[in-house]
């Protein structure tokens, strides 16, 4: 989802990324990693704020991970 107040309801995040695969070949590739509670909260963050992010959204993260959003 592209929504925050959505995505701070998982019990679990996943980060997709996408990027130059690390060969000589110039293939892309696809990640996926699970995000733990810190980057959970910068990720709801970004998504609340954009490209800069403030100490207010992350604030509105975390009230939205702690479910008093």
């Amino acid at each position: 989802t592209h929504a925050p107040q959505v995505a701070a309801r998982a019990n679990t995040h996943l980060l997709i990324s996408k990027g130059p695969a690390g060969d000589d070949k110039g293939r892309i590739a696809t990640r996926v990693a699970t995000m733990d509670e810190a980057d959970r909260r910068e990720e709801i963050a970004r998504m609340l704020a954009g490209a800069s992010i403030t100490e207010e959204a992350r604030a509105a993260a975390g009230k939205l991970l702690a479910g008093e959003g």
